[in-house]
């Protein structure tokens, strides 16, 4: 009988080990803050900076792995309300419509914004005026020709680039005449360095942080600085005048997570919006959400460090 008891006792053993074993497989599984995988889509022209907070976030937290997958706004939104994908980077908050959907849906998306870009004017080097009035470029979006600009050049038609412009200019379509796209900001910037008189429109980010293969490309293009419709004076996409909010073209950037739990999104989202992410933001060129504060040590006497 006591040989049966040890026997029952040694197969409850092996199965409850079997169990924990299994648990503890899961557990290690489990997607957190700051662990597990996730794919986020982030709008093509702010590419870069995206680029460089995911290398930073996965160099500190060894068991995250995000990966970037780039579309036009209009693609990435409709994605995200869709449920195709669950967090998103883009140049503009979601609008109220867009929160009911969610609302609906009885998921709370947190928008976090991190960052202030700037959308671009650019000219081949061959144009030696590099002033422009904002209100030239939105006539030529309603139909209003100038002999200043040949043509528009945009990245995407359901870009963020074109939505914004679209907005300014208050027009529901862009002219059939004069305005062309591509694919990508690198295609806008190549097309204009080549062709004198064409004005291309870019997020900024791409001009302060160009890929290697286009750095030669930046170089042979001018960025022009920018007369606003209440201003007398031109300002550039720097950053300067971007925290002094006096060029006109600046826009927020947000990350959008619908998860609707505390997964690896969250976790970036609180990355990039931390000291960390934000002092990757200055670096970059662009505006951070919070600048990044300095620890100074004050001493009341000088050491001397050769003694």
């Amino acid at each position: 009988m006591l040989k049966y008891v040890k026997f029952f006792s040694l197969i409850i053993f092996i199965f409850l080990f079997a169990m924990c074993n299994q648990k503890s497989k899961s557990d290690s599984n489990k997607e957190t803050i700051l662990k597990g995988s996730i794919e986020i889509t982030v709008d093509e022209t702010v590419k870069p900076i995206v680029e460089d907070q995911v290398a930073v976030f996965e160099g500190t937290y060894y068991d995250a792995k995000v990966s970037v997958k780039t579309k036009s706004e209009a693609e990435l939104i409709n994605d995200l309300l869709n449920g195709k994908t669950k967090v998103v980077i883009t140049a503009r908050d979601l609008t109220q419509e867009e929160k009911d959907k969610f609302i609906k849906l009885k998921i709370n998306p947190r928008v976090t914004p991190f960052a202030t870009d700037a959308i671009a004017f650019i000219s081949s080097k061959g144009n030696n005026d590099t002033l422009i009035a904002l209100k030239t470029v939105v006539d030529f979006m309603k139909g209003i020709p100038n002999p200043k600009i040949k043509g528009l050049v945009f990245d995407n038609p359901n870009s963020s680039t074109v939505r914004y412009m679209k907005d300014l200019a208050k027009v529901k379509d862009v002219p059939a005449e004069g305005v062309f796209s591509f694919k990508t900001n690198e295609e806008v910037i190549k097309f204009v360095s080549e062709n004198d008189g064409m004005i291309g429109i870019v997020g900024v980010n791409w001009l302060s942080q160009p890929s290697p293969e286009m750095q030669d490309i930046v170089h042979d293009i001018n960025v022009l600085s920018v007369k606003g419709f209440d201003s007398n004076e031109y300002y550039s996409p720097t950053q300067n005048d971007i925290a002094e909010e006096k060029y006109p073209l600046a826009r927020e950037l947000y990350i959008i997570n619908c998860q609707g739990y505390s997964g690896l999104g969250m976790g970036f989202a609180s990355f990039i919006a931390g000291d960390i992410g934000q002092r990757i933001v200055l670096k970059s060129g662009l505006m951070p959400v919070r600048t990044p504060g300095r620890k100074l040590q004050i001493r009341s006497q000088i050491m001397n460090d050769k003694e």
